[in-house]
């Protein structure tokens, strides 16, 4: 049997309704018993009230304290990132995109929810978050090619030759190397629309520097074939689908 295979059995297997809990963030054993036990968790419209109950996690919806809660192996969820936060865990200077996440996305058992690739305090855009580290390394791997495209305003107005340059390609003070736009275009007298591939560190607002201009706000339209849904405020998250990407 392949691993994918033995992976999917593996996760196809009943397991006790407490330790589904545990598996999706909600707490330690204790807790998760404690839930049960006071009436606080539901599958299908009716509380469950036996924590050693066998459940099948395929499928799986939780209601915990009236909130829907589907049963995922690995999280994968779309943060509309809103400026003012640090896609770190441990932040320096202002506050972490995780405090806006809730709480059993932060306390999974398989790990924790981490950003994939990051996004300066000043960006807003598409986020994207997991505990699966294969799938962090296929989006952000160079080689993968993930395309993720941003919407920039500038400083000073965008001339046919700035957006020449960015699509030609143009050297970085840490790399002899130069670094292309796939796709760049002037979307206003002051705005730019930019695909890159990569993702080297402060990549957009230093492109844009070597060709005589200034980023004075960033925000991150797609990564991938993910965009933000409407109505998806910034501060504000949803599940998001692997296959989506």
């Amino acid at each position: 049997m392949s691993k994918k295979s033995s992976k999917k059995s593996a996760a196809a297997r009943d397991i006790t309704l407490s330790h589904a809990l545990f598996t999706q963030g909600f707490g330690t054993r204790r807790d998760c018993d404690g839930l049960v036990l006071n009436g606080l968790v539901s599958i299908a419209g009716r509380v469950a009230d036996d924590p050693d109950a066998l459940v099948s996690p395929e499928g799986l919806v939780l209601t915990v304290e009236g909130r829907d809660w589907p049963w995922r192996e690995f999280a994968l969820v779309l943060l509309h990132k809103p400026t003012g936060y640090e896609c770190s865990q441990k932040p320096k200077h202002w506050p972490s995109v995780m405090t806006l996440l809730p709480t059993p996305l932060r306390w999974r058992s398989g790990g924790d929810v981490q950003p994939v690739g990051r996004l300066d305090q000043d960006t807003t855009g598409v986020l994207l978050l997991t505990d699966d580290g294969a799938l962090i390394h296929k989006l952000t791997h160079p080689k993968k090619h993930v395309d993720k495209v941003y919407e920039i305003t500038c400083a000073r107005p965008v001339t046919p030759e700035q957006v020449a340059q960015l699509r030609a390609g143009v050297v970085l003070n840490d790399d002899p190397v130069p670094v292309r736009s796939e796709e760049c275009e002037a979307t206003g007298e002051f705005t730019l629309r930019m695909m890159l591939t990569e993702g080297k560190y402060h990549q957009v607002k230093r492109m844009v520097a070597a060709v005589g201009n200034h980023v004075e706000s960033l925000h991150r339209r797609s990564f991938g074939r993910i965009t933000i849904p409407e109505g998806l405020a910034p501060g504000q998250w949803c599940w998001i689908d692997p296959q989506d990407i």
